[in-house]
């Protein structure tokens, strides 16, 4: 029920037996209530329980560009907007019925003059009433205050870009499964790029020409997005962002496939490759692109990332200045050489590798004279291991070390219990590869000497063996322990001859007894049909020049007694390979010694 000016009726106003001053009372307050609805600069309408407008003041009427007494009966949802959202609609409905005690919400309005209008609605109940009093504040100049502090926020000073915060909001929303038009392709890609070179231009002109090539950049950028998006049949948006330092991203919703995305990252090549010119210099960079390009659902914005930023680091251990495209099965890989290196070190502690024997067969009589020592890693997951799946990741993280030491020791020990188990024949020495982080992250000299003393084995039955790209132009330390390692006994190889620096005049001043040469000079060895000259040539010329040092030389990876003949013909003292054996347990080397037999006779 309401009164005939359309205000509802007080809470007392249907009782017959009311004291006559408390209704005066009552009277003077509703008129004065009235009176300050009317007066109130605030806009503000009564509804009733149905969200009709039963009064409105003045201000309100300014508001919606109507008469008040014109906007009664009307629709209030339609002129404060509160129908365009399903979830605000249901919150107003539940004010109008009772069921909550307020609304509370931000709308866009339309001013009469044409411009837009934030406001703040508030619906309520009134006290003691049966209608609602929405009230709207006009909140334009706060929220055009907050929409410039979001913009600062959320955009790059330098370049004026969207940045990284920006970039992951927008990518978590393209990937939200509520996002999903269907009109769409259901597809996200992202352009992940690293500028090359651009640290030398920051340390060698600055950081404010820095600031200044990395604005080029992004507009170069932003040409690329809008002209592949441009071309492109697909409705996706692009989004380009500096992420930090000299990272961008260009993030494409609704790609088309790969192509889009492989066109994208040409572009992008192809407008870095024209020169900046900056500040009166000339300036060229590059950029390494990574491009993933996959369907939306299913996909998180971290593993989005986390791809891109893989794929991105490929492009540069590719060589830069080009774009990758992410690869699965490399990306396994990957995941494989980061699974084993985090369990190297654990690994050592709980027994996993073990070492396998391949002999030293001397080439004029055929005889075992030493064996090589071969870690292999029982991995619980990946199974037998060799040293080319691993050795390379215990280097980078340092388990080498440790490994090399278990390897040093464990090989000495075996080498001594041959040595005692045949007193009467000639021993074997055991070759153990050393890595050149070993010299540099321990006490090699003191870890030898120390397993030395312990096994008893006499450092003359120990050869060490070194890659020529670690020993060729070594100095210091490194030259230092090989010294020390020599004047012990103790026996250095130079392994791999051949495939380095192949520095000559150097390799008088190595403390260095033997030359293993490269399995692939041996390769050419293979036709007795056809034989290379040249071949035959340079491991003539290698083999004299070695003798006349007063070093011998082993020939790797002899599969035939034909090339086993030809090698010693040309003057090699040694050869290993599977013409002699496959690397072998120790108890097989144990049977050929007890055996006494000629090794590949």
């Amino acid at each position: 029920m309401t009164e005939r000016d359309g205000w509802p009726k007080g809470s007392g106003g249907g009782r017959r037996h009311r004291p006559l001053g408390r209704c005066d009372d009552t009277a003077a307050s509703l008129a004065d209530y009235r009176a300050a609805f009317h007066a109130a600069r605030l806009p503000m309408a009564v509804l009733n329980r149905d969200g009709l407008v039963l009064a409105a003041n003045p201000a309100f009427g300014e508001l919606v560009g109507t008469d008040p007494d014109e906007l009664v009966a009307a629709t209030a949802a339609d002129l404060t907007d509160l129908g365009a959202d399903p979830r605000v609609w249901t919150a107003y409905r539940e004010v109008l019925c009772g069921r909550s005690d307020r609304l509370r919400c931000t709308r866009r309005l339309k001013h009469p003059d044409g411009h837009s209008v934030w406001v703040e609605v508030t619906v309520e109940p009134q006290t003691g009433e049966d209608g609602v009093l929405l009230s709207v504040a006009d909140i334009s100049d706060r929220h055009d205050l907050l929409a410039r502090l979001r913009h600062l926020q959320m955009h790059d000073p330098v370049t004026r870009l969207p940045n990284r915060a920006l970039f992951f909001e927008r990518l978590s929303t393209a990937l939200e499964a509520a996002a999903f038009e269907p009109a769409g392709t259901g597809r996200i890609g992202l352009c992940y790029l690293d500028l090359d070179g651009f640290k030398a231009v920051n340390d060698t002109l600055g950081h404010r020409v820095g600031d200044r090539l990395l604005s080029a950049v992004a507009q170069r950028l932003t040409r690329c997005a809008e002209t592949v998006g441009d071309r492109g049949p697909g409705p996706g948006g692009h989004l380009v962002a500096r992420l930090g330092g000299d990272e961008f991203a260009i993030l494409v919703e609704d790609s088309t496939g790969t192509d889009q995305l492989a066109e994208l990252a040409r572009c992008v090549l192809d407008a870095l490759q024209r020169p900046f010119d900056l500040a009166g210099q000339r300036l060229s960079v590059s950029a390494s692109i990574g491009v993933v390009e996959r369907a939306a659902a299913g996909t998180t914005a971290t593993g989005l990332m986390q791809a891109a930023d893989t794929t991105l680091f490929w492009a540069k251990e590719d060589g830069k200045a080009r774009w990758t495209l992410f690869d699965p099965e490399r990306n396994a890989h990957r995941m494989t050489r980061q699974a084993l290196s985090s369990t190297l070190r654990p690994a050592v502690d709980r027994g996993e590798f073990t070492l396998e024997y391949q002999p030293l067969v001397g080439l004029g009589d055929g005889r075992a004279q030493g064996v090589e020592a071969l870690v292999r890693w029982r991995h619980p997951q990946f199974g037998t291991l060799s040293p080319n799946r691993f050795i390379a990741l215990a280097e980078e993280n340092g388990a080498i070390v440790e490994l090399g030491r278990w390897v040093l020791e464990r090989a000495c020990h075996q080498a001594r219990a041959w040595q005692l188990a045949h007193p009467g024949g000639q021993p074997l020495f055991v070759s153990v590869n050393v890595a050149v982080r070993q010299v540099w992250d321990s006490d090699l000299v003191a870890d030898v000497a120390g397993i030395l003393a312990e096994t008893g084995l006499p450092p003359r039955l120990l050869q060490l063996e070194l890659t020529e790209s670690a020993v060729m132009g070594s100095a210091g330390r490194p030259l230092q322990a090989l010294q020390a390692l020599s004047d012990m006994g103790v026996r250095i190889a130079i392994d791999d001859f051949g495939t380095g620096y192949s520095n000559l005049a150097y390799l008088s001043r190595l403390p260095v007894s033997v030359l293993k040469l490269d399995g692939s000079f041996v390769h050419g060895f293979r036709s007795q049909e056809h034989p290379n000259p040249a071949d035959e040539m340079i491991v003539e010329a290698l083999v004299a020049l070695a003798h006349r040092l007063g070093l011998t030389v082993t020939a790797e990876c002899v599969e035939s007694a034909e090339q086993a003949e030809r090698l010693r013909r040309i003057g090699c003292d040694t050869g290993q390979g599977w013409l002699y054996s496959r690397p072998v347990a120790p108890d097989r080397v144990e049977a050929l010694l007890d055996a006494g037999r000629r090794t590949g006779s």
